[in-house]
């Protein structure tokens, strides 16, 4: 059975485009009976940029209960929050430090990307990459599914263990990237990648009026209502055929085409497709985010399955090293 990791930072509320992107395919690959998954919440890593903690706490109940509103299944996986495991995690990112040559971390994208600025970048940022290969190979991962811009850390972490076992033995799994080719690229509120960090995105979670609104405020142009328009350069088009059927999709196109079709119906009608499509994953969210202790539930019956592999793999590690 091969076992499938992923790790989501506790940021902030997953959007459309984490949905689509990251979430759905996750939640299929772990459908598969042939494969276990591993979902955790990176709260450890989140702590680089999230120095609050309040924030921290309502940003990890809000991923945690996003997964579970869109399916995915945490009595037959492993679902936990990397924070209640600390002790394994960080314990054997130190040993997987003293393996990482430094010109390694200084190449790394999340460090190389801030390198202008050092005064603005903490030690956790720049071993971030160990604490990652710490987080993959303690529970043995087979696969770990990253997109193509991710595809640097997960060789560094492939890399790191596999320098340990150099010097030890056998003692890690090394991870395989897993990557979709296909993997949709969700286009945000202003045509860029859907982000967070952009402030370009759509919450599904969202009462009605704030979500009608973060709609409407999509880029369109100024073609008039009564002219004919190209579907294929709309943002608000390229997201409904994201989301609806082809026989929706091709209406809206002939809509677009024909004219006396405005950007403000293709909006209104994006947005019934999105609070009709969601309402069950909105109201499992909800659920869960008002309901704090049936979360918590879920997330320590998964920490306590989590545990018994993580400390398995310490044992084994410290038994190489001698201390045991």
């Amino acid at each position: 059975m091969a076992r499938i990791l992923t790790g989501i930072q506790a940021s902030g509320r997953p959007h459309l485009g984490n949905i689509l992107g990251a979430i759905l395919p996750a939640i299929k690959l772990s459908q598969n009976p042939d494969n276990q998954s591993f979902l955790f919440i990176a709260d450890l890593h989140s702590m680089t940029t999230i120095k609050d903690a309040k924030i921290m706490q309502e940003n990890t109940r809000a991923v945690a209960a996003a997964w579970l509103a869109c399916g995915f299944d945490a009595e037959k996986n492993f679902f936990y929050r990397q924070s209640r495991l600390a002790g394994y995690h960080t314990e054997l990112m130190w040993y997987l430090n003293c393996q990482t040559p430094f010109p390694m971390l200084a190449n790394a994208h999340s460090f190389k990307d801030k390198s202008d600025r050092l005064s603005d970048i903490n030690a956790g940022l720049f071993t971030y990459p160990v604490l990652q290969a710490a987080d993959i190979v303690l529970y043995g991962a087979n696969f770990v599914p990253v997109g193509k811009d991710q595809r640097q850390h997960l060789e560094m972490s492939k890399d790191i263990a596999a320098a340990f076992n150099r010097t030890y033995g056998e003692v890690l799994i090394l991870p395989e990237a897993l990557i979709d080719e296909n993997v949709m690229v969700i286009p945000g509120t202003d045509g860029t990648k859907m982000s967070k960090s952009y402030n370009n995105f759509i919450d599904v979670f969202l009462p009605e009026k704030p979500l009608l609104k973060a709609i409407k405020s999509i880029i369109s142009d100024s073609t008039p209502l009564e002219a004919s328009k190209n579907p294929d350069t709309d943002i608000t088009f390229k997201l409904f055929t994201l989301l609806a059927d082809p026989n929706e999709i091709e209406e809206m196109r002939t809509n677009y085409l024909n004219g006396g079709y405005g950007y403000g119906h293709a909006k209104q009608a994006l947005f019934e497709l999105i609070w009709r499509k969601f309402e069950k994953e909105r109201e499992i969210f909800n659920y869960y985010m008002q309901n704090t202790e049936a979360l918590e539930e879920k997330l320590k019956a998964g920490e306590e399955k989590a545990k018994e592999i993580a400390e398995k793999t310490i044992n084994d590690v410290r038994g190489v090293l001698g201390y045991l």
